[in-house]
């Protein structure tokens, strides 16, 4: 019996890393697919809050985690085919960096919420705020290392605006596809 318990914990370790390994993928592949409008846009924050939703917070954090040490260490898996930490450093890396605060937000608001439909959604819309105040403050300081002082919302003009509908739009498909998939997924 406990060689059968060993057999399905390692399964189901081996699994978690699949499924990890695939997401971080996933938003590697997301972030290079550019919208062309007015102001382009990738679908890298469809991928991080679709990873969270159909993984879960442990392990989707864990996808957001390891597909932002790839780029850190060179891997050109920010958008733009960009890698290494100058992208980190520079002045949108608070917005990847913000990635992660969003995923453990979302974490948080599973645990103390559940999974229910309108707390997963609730998450996703708590961890976009997250996300940009992040990179929002991180873009101020950078800028003004970089460049020069700019205002905050100098900074929400050119980096949260124009980014808010297409992102809504990200996350209500992240969401519809999280109810579809999520059960796939155990």
């Amino acid at each position: 019996m406990e060689t059968v318990q060993r057999k399905q914990t390692t399964g189901r370790k081996t699994l978690d890393m699949v499924y990890i390994a695939v997401f971080a993928g996933v938003i590697a592949i997301c972030s290079w697919i550019s919208v062309p409008t007015t102001i382009p846009f990738t679908l890298q924050t469809f991928a991080v809050f679709a990873a969270v939703g159909i993984l879960g917070g442990r392990r989707g954090t864990l996808s957001i985690l390891i597909y932002i040490l790839l780029g850190i260490i060179g891997l050109p898996v920010f958008a733009g085919f960009k890698g290494g930490i100058g992208a980190i450093l520079g002045n949108s890396g608070g917005y990847i960096v913000g990635f992660l605060v969003a995923a453990l937000i979302m974490w948080g608001m599973e645990t103390k919420l559940g999974e229910k439909s309108w707390s997963l959604f609730a998450s996703m819309v708590v961890g976009l705020i997250a996300c940009y105040t992040f990179g929002s403050v991180w873009f101020q300081v950078m800028y003004a290392r970089n460049s020069g002082a700019i205002g905050m919302m100098g900074v929400l003009s050119m980096c949260v605006f124009p980014f808010i509908i297409p992102d809504l739009l990200k996350i209500t498909l992240a969401f519809a596809v999280t109810k579809q998939l999520k059960r796939y997924v155990q």
